[in-house]
């Protein structure tokens, strides 16, 4: 039997009776990374909160998910009881575990979630904003161009969309956001559950010049609202300037001050889709 145990994803007393009790008949954890996964359970073990500490570890991540997937026979799930755990909240949610699911699917082999502690719900719970609609992004893109065209999507949405950053980018991405719509309302979250819980809200502008004197160490969730005033602001992307029927070196132009690269590199850009 396969269980997917959502763990803690900052305070270890959130930890549920019923993941204590499924970690108790488990003789595998199947985890993103050992060394966190032994540290929570002797956490655990230390407070008294689990018995059983004899767990046999084997590592699942992004990496070796494909691996992991034809390695174990159906059988493992079969004769064992397995948990499968992400380093921190619900396993699938931006975390490796989905092909193991799709592997118990397509086997017809038994499994459950052991529900828990969640970033993404936390997050819009604390937002406080009303619409009931919210999408999960995931990460924030790397690349400049990539986030700016996914940002003007997200402003163009009648849904929140609710997003994962690192803090090294943090202030970057919502200069950038601030920058496209200062106006937009926005909640931030660090280190949901942690000690050093902190959250910021108003409009991008706003939560951009206080971010600019925070300590942004820590894991964060951004929140951004849909317009509320139901003005839907129309916002043209790379592809819909593409598209215009312009000279070219008009489209260059556009696309320099869009993309932040000089006229020439985006009208070569332009030549070679042709």
């Amino acid at each position: 039997m396969l269980y997917l145990v959502a763990t803690p994803i900052g305070n270890i007393s959130d930890i549920t009776i019923r993941a204590l009790e499924t970690l108790e008949i488990c003789s595998h954890i199947l985890c993103e990374d050992t060394r966190v996964a032994k540290k929570l359970i002797s956490t655990l073990f230390t407070r008294k909160l689990l018995k059983n500490t004899d767990f046999i570890y084997i590592s699942l991540h992004s990496h070796n998910e494909d691996y992991r997937v034809e390695s174990l026979d159906s059988s493992f799930f079969i004769d064992n009881n397995v948990a499968l755990i992400s380093d921190a909240g619900m396993p699938c949610i931006s975390d490796p575990g989905y092909k193991i699911v799709q592997y118990m699917q397509s086997q017809d082999i038994p499994y459950t979630l052991i529900p828990g502690c969640n970033a993404v719900v936390s997050a819009f719970t604390l937002s406080g904003f009303s619409d009931k609609n919210f999408k999960f992004i995931g990460f924030l893109p790397h690349k400049l161009q990539e986030k700016r065209s996914l940002f003007y999507k997200i402003l163009d949405d009648d849904s929140i969309n609710i997003c994962f950053e690192s803090p090294k980018r943090l202030l970057s991405s919502i200069e950038l956001l601030a920058h496209i719509a200062p106006n937009r309302e926005i909640f931030l979250v660090k280190e949901i559950t942690k000690v050093f819980e902190k959250f910021y809200f108003g409009n991008t502008r706003d939560v951009f010049d206080k971010l600019k004197q925070a300590n942004l160490n820590g894991e964060w969730v951004i929140v951004i609202n849909r317009d509320s005033n139901n003005n839907k602001q129309q916002f043209l992307g790379i592809e819909d300037i593409i598209s215009l029927s312009i000279p070219p070196k008009i489209k260059a132009k556009i696309l320099s001050k869009l993309m932040n690269k000089n006229t020439q590199e985006c009208y070569e850009m332009l030549v070679s889709r042709d």
